[in-house]
């Protein structure tokens, strides 16, 4: 196995580093990487690399985008990424993370964020500070979280098309006080706690093309009309009470 290999000086003026698809490379992410000062897309992905996620990469306050994704990553998401101040997009899906997302993650960042922390061992609530941020694209799924995810919805978020993925964690609140963002295009919360019935509001959803809400605990009727014909009934499966097509219960 191979290390990933530390910067020379003379790259130091460098805007981006991917190293991609690369399995013999293994280690640490090395420190010299922190000395990259105009750095604006760091990759490094699909390798054997392992470790923490060094705080160090809070240095690097020209990046934009972080790709981590799909590597032997272990630790908790360092809270000094949140000090970045254009960072818009962070993929640390396929790792062994634990711990809480940090509470100011995109504080700093432009209005329009991507988020991608799917298939690790996160847990503990989504901060409350995210109702302020405008995802384009969110996944959660296949980590341990719990609480009241409904800051991540709501109207007026400053985003054109929106994709969410909160399935398989532990999530519990009552969707029925829930308003989708106008620009959802898919939403996949299956596989949690939540009570309480599908928003009408979903009906309206022009952009609406993948929508599951199975194994929660939902009651009421599912709503029709708009793109709700598209979905069958394994969308809405192994629920408390829901009802009505594309149902086989009817509603009472």
């Amino acid at each position: 196995m191979r290390r990933l290999p530390s910067p020379a000086s003379q790259e130091e003026c460098y805007k981006e580093l991917v190293v991609h698809k690369l399995p013999a490379i293994s280690g640490p992410i090395p420190p010299a990487i922190g000395k990259l000062s105009n750095l604006s897309l760091l990759i490094i992905s699909w390798t054997a690399v392992s470790g923490l996620i060094p705080s160090f990469l809070g240095e690097l306050t020209q990046l934009t985008f972080l790709d981590l994704s799909f590597n032997s990553l272990t630790g908790s998401i360092p809270a000094s990424l949140a000090a970045i101040p254009n960072l818009s997009g962070i993929n640390l899906s396929r790792n062994r993370l634990t711990g809480a997302i940090p509470p100011l993650l995109f504080s700093e960042s432009p209005r329009e964020a991507y988020l991608w922390l799917s298939h690790n061992n996160l847990t503990g609530d989504i901060p409350p500070e995210f109702a302020a941020v405008g995802f384009s694209e969110i996944d959660l799924s296949r980590n341990a979280l719990t609480g009241d995810a409904s800051a991540l919805f709501g109207q007026g978020k400053p985003v054109h098309q929106i994709d969410m993925d909160l399935s398989r964690n532990g999530f519990s609140f009552n969707l029925s006080g829930v308003e989708p963002p106008a620009q959802l295009s898919g939403m996949d919360l299956s596989h949690n706690a939540i009570y309480g019935g599908i928003p009408a509001q979903v009906a309206n959803l022009s952009n609406l093309v993948l929508f599951n809400v199975s194994y929660n605990r939902l009651c009421g009727e599912v709503p029709t009309g708009g793109n709700m014909g598209r979905f069958d009934a394994y969308s809405y499966q192994h629920n408390k009470c829901l009802c009505g097509a594309p149902l086989a219960n009817p509603c009472q």
